[in-house]
């Protein structure tokens, strides 16, 4: 279920089943040119890959809105202001939070995480729609699928 309102209305009607929500990490900045397409690339395929994990497990998760942060800023904040997104989800409860990013820089802070980090080594640029970058999404969507699964 993503977060829209045809399928907020049925994860109402069926929240006992949906125990996990899905959170893609995207940092955000536009102070270093030389990055934004490469920054603006990488938020179109997490967010590509969050549908497709979205969409594989289906009928236990609830995509959430993605967590925008800013590249350079504060990790320590950014951890304690995620932290309470994910607490804010605790109340319908949800069991399971896994947070979906390719910046390696969160890993450093993973152990002061309310969730459960899945770090995918980013993909720094490609044509999404290019038969070898779909593949690969294919690929990695269906083994970080089953790192989901293994936290049931």
């Amino acid at each position: 279920m993503k977060w829209r309102k045809d399928d907020l209305e049925k994860y109402v009607q069926a929240k006992e089943y949906i125990d996990t929500i899905l959170v893609p990490l995207v940092p955000f900045q536009l102070t270093n040119d030389a990055d934004l397409g490469k920054n603006a690339f990488q938020q179109e395929v997490i967010t590509i890959f969050a549908n497709e994990i979205e969409q594989e497990l289906s009928g236990r998760v609830l995509l959430i809105p993605s967590y925008l942060y800013l590249k350079d800023g504060d990790k320590a904040i950014e951890v304690e202001r995620l932290n309470q997104w994910i607490s804010e989800t605790k109340n319908q409860p949800f069991k399971h939070s896994i947070l979906l990013t390719f910046d390696s820089s969160w890993k450093k802070h993973e152990k002061e995480l309310v969730g459960d980090l899945l770090w995918i080594p980013g993909v720094q640029t490609g044509d999404i729609h290019s038969k070898e970058m779909q593949e690969m999404i294919r690929d990695q969507v269906s083994q970080l699928s089953e790192i989901v699964r293994s936290y049931w």
